[in-house]
């Protein structure tokens, strides 16, 4: 391995073909040439080599390709950030460069097939924003001049690295006419700005980079192809006049932050090119939309125990009805009445073997016409008792669904066996249970049913019963030893299934009868759970009162609090209160039962937590505190009210934001007065050195500046950058806002009741 790496021109590595195994695996065909997945024999690394076009399989390498080639890799390989791809080296025979291989491959591929969550979407632009900050950033500014989502690798955990941006050099010595040929079969014409196709002297800056990441933005947003289907002149047409692709592509669907980087990309593709922002200054725009579309949710009140309705078991008979067309779906043998009786005096008198498609034979048809006599009558002619249709019913099966004793009796005298199942492993005791018939029940038991066989999905008779709420079909169970804690599939036990549908007295008679109080399902939901869930209060009391966990954790880390306050089921909030239900437990995301309450605006339950202990501060995931989520997501009503319990405005996430910058982030006047009267500090900087008037600015909310401004707020704070809210304002060209910061002076008397002391104007908006 050492001869390997002594093997450097330069930095570079120098790796030869045989250095890798046989297999060369082609994942990618562009502009430049044939990328090929590679492994490395000795290292066992997986790399990408890309090798040019014209030269794969040419012996003879030509000096005036290797050299060029050798000259990019070497610059690409001095530049080493996340976000950029890294060079390890060049390849002869065939020559080429030795990247990092990106497992998930290019954003071209990925947009077209697959839905992207609008916080992933940010991510990608941000990081985008990042790597090309990072070449604008070297001396003198490396131009990438190719900037589109083929270019944008994946990695394995789906963050960005750009490519491609070495070959910049020979793209500049190409003719403009040329350049745009060419540009034009490669289909990378929509990322060209305009003044290329105007301005015939120019040469290509920053900005053009600019432009094209603009186009990114909008394909990333829409998950579609700029000017789909129109021609190369059409394109050119378009863009030279100022036309740009559509912001009604983009899903109406998108969150309230989408229209901020709308906003972004609009000014990154302006027609001039001088009023388009420089990377420095879209990173951080960038970063604070991510920070904001990626503040972090409550867990879904989704029912991860899949008790709802898809759990509902059921069995239903319909005879004849299997491979037939619509005509003939649903036909049982009742109805069809006097046809029926002819056929079966026909078959009586010709042939007792006769099955019909569905294999139903004549024994079958008299149980389904309910017909003792007749059934006695094929008894007595030998006729399978135990036959099966297609869908594995019995004669004894159809009798049991048919609710029919004397018929179900008359069939177990004469050998029917009792425990036979059909294709989905119903006995006739799921079947007999399924349809509450204690009688039928006790008849199968009597004659050797086996009263915990299972079906397809580990459900016996007992969780059919207690699904259904039979409760005299339960108690016939138990007179038989049935187990009252068996787990179907999901490990739901019959007291999991007979608390969600609400069944009282059967949780009162399973728990009698020795059902474990504290079973947990597959998800480690317990009965609790459930009832804490579905607002079940008296279900709840008697699980309490006989022992159920109180603060049980699922498999999200929630307890039965934390289902209650989110589902906003006020009563059993206090009853679990009441007996000591911890009211400061934390999900695997560090949520409180107050976060999710306050998330969800049930100012009942906030109170309720509150007078039970809980800290009105505690911080959840990425340090949020229940005011920032009522400030981000609830009504103000809900900000005004945590306000009044005590909650602290001056405590800021992890990214540095308090409550005060996402109130002016949403726009939400009511409560940034609400927090300014709490003694919220304006002033407050954020991870990127914002305040609250940054923000602002940047959201050209002339009413909230002006809120702030009154409440003292400084105009000469200075962000990371180095820009005051002025600077700001003036660098994203929002000229009304840079009219009203430089006219400040006459803010408080454009309104009589803003002069002076701003606390009577707050509290008459509270």
């Amino acid at each position: 391995m050492a001869e390997e790496i002594d093997e450097r021109i330069g930095n570079l590595i120098q790796f030869k073909k045989e250095d890798f195994e046989n297999d060369w695996i082609p994942v990618a065909l562009g502009g430049f040439g044939q990328v090929y997945k590679v492994r490395h024999k000795k290292w066992w690394t997986v790399y990408a080599v890309k090798c040019s076009t014209a030269i794969v399989g040419d012996s003879e390498l030509l000096s005036t390709t290797y050299n060029s080639l050798l000259e990019e890799a070497s610059k690409m390989e001095k530049i080493k950030f996340n976000y950029i791809v890294q060079i390890y080296g060049i390849c002869s025979n065939p020559i080429g460069i030795v990247m990092e291989f990106m497992e998930n491959g290019s954003l071209e591929k990925m947009l077209p097939t697959h839905t992207l969550s609008w916080q992933l979407k940010f991510r990608f632009i941000h990081e985008i924003a990042l790597g090309m900050n990072f070449l604008h950033s070297m001396s003198p500014p490396l131009l990438h001049l190719d900037l589109k989502p083929g270019n944008i690798l994946l990695d394995s955990h789906l963050h960005v690295k750009i490519s491609d941006f070495g070959l910049s050099k020979w793209k500049e010595n190409s003719t403009r006419n040329e350049y745009i040929q060419r540009s034009a079969i490669k289909g990378t014409l929509s990322y060209i700005p305009p003044e290329m196709f105007l301005q015939s002297s120019r040469l290509p800056g920053t900005k053009y980079d600019v432009y094209s990441y603009s186009i990114v933005i909008w394909e990333l947003l829409a998950q579609k192809k700029p000017y789909a289907g129109a021609s190369m002149l059409n394109i050119i047409v378009k863009v030279a006049a100022g036309k740009r692709p559509p912001i009604h592509d983009i899903s109406e669907e998108r969150p309230v932050e989408c229209q901020q980087m709308i906003d972004l990309m609009q000014r990154c593709w302006n027609q001039n090119a001088k009023k388009r922002p420089n990377f420095s200054d879209i990173v951080m725009e960038s970063h604070m939309l991510l920070c904001l579309v990626q503040s972090p949710l409550p867990e879904p009140e989704t029912n991860t125990d899949n008790t709802g309705e898809d759990i509902l078991k059921s069995s239903s008979i319909m005879l004849f009805s299997e491979n037939t067309n619509d005509s003939q779906q649903g036909s049982t043998l009742e109805d069809a009445g006097s046809e029926t009786q002819n056929l079966l005096r026909n078959i009586m008198l010709e042939d007792q073997t006769w099955v019909d498609d569905n294999d139903f034979s004549l024994l079958h048809v008299a149980v389904a016409q309910g017909n003792l006599e007749k059934v006695n009558h094929f008894l007595s002619l030998n006729l399978n008792i135990n036959s099966k249709s297609i869908s594995g019913f019995t004669p004894l099966i159809l009798a049991v669904q048919k609710k029919l004793p004397d018929i179900c009796m008359c069939l177990i005298e004469n050998g029917a066996d009792v425990n036979i199942t059909d294709e989905d492993m119903w006995s006739p005791l799921h079947f007999a249970a399924q349809g509450g018939d204690d009688r039928i029940v006790r008849l199968l038991l009597d004659h050797s049913a086996n009263v915990d066989s299972k079906e397809r999905d580990d459900w016996t008779a007992l969780h059919l019963a207690a699904q259904n709420g039979y409760e005299n079909v339960v108690r016939v169970l138990f007179t038989r030893h049935t187990n009252p804690n068996s787990q179907e599939v999901n490990g739901k036990t019959a007291l999991h299934l007979a608390t969600y549908f609400g069944h009282y007295k059967l949780v009162k008679l399973l728990i009698s009868q020795g059902a474990n109080v504290n079973s947990i399902q597959n998800d480690q939901r317990t009965a609790l759970h459930i009832a804490a869930d579905k607002g079940y209060f008296r279900v709840a009391q008697h699980l309490i009162q006989k022992g159920a966990n109180l603060n049980f954790p699922d498999q999200s880390n929630y307890t039965a609090l934390h289902m209650a306050a989110v589902k906003g089921n006020s009563m059993i909030c206090k009853l679990l209160i009441k007996h000591g239900a911890n009211a400061d437990a934390k999900s695997f995301q560090d949520w409180t039962p107050l976060h999710l309450a306050t998330y969800k605006g049930h100012t009942e339950i906030i109170n309720l937590l509150k007078d039970g202990g809980s800290n009105i501060d505690s911080e959840g995931d990425l340090k949020w505190t229940p005011l920032h989520l009522a400030v981000r997501y609830s009504e103000e009503l809900v900000v005004s009210h945590l306000l009044t319990l005590g909650a602290d405005p001056e405590i800021a996430e992890m990214s540095g934001w308090t409550a005060l910058h996402l109130a002016v982030q949403r726009g939400a006047f009511c409560s940034v007065i609400n927090l300014i009267e709490h003694k919220a500090d304006v002033n407050a900087k954020n991870a990127f050195g914002w305040t609250p008037l940054h923000v602002a600015v940047l959201n050209s909310n002339v009413s909230i500046i002006k809120t702030l401004l009154l409440a003292n707020a400084k105009l000469s704070i200075e962000d990371n950058s180095g820009c005051t809210p002025l600077q700001l304002a003036a660098r994203n060209r929002k000229h009304d806002v840079v009219a009203l910061l430089e006219g400040r002076d006459n803010v408080s008397s454009s309104s009589d009741e803003l002069s002076g002391d701003v606390g009577p104007y707050l509290q008459f908006h509270e």
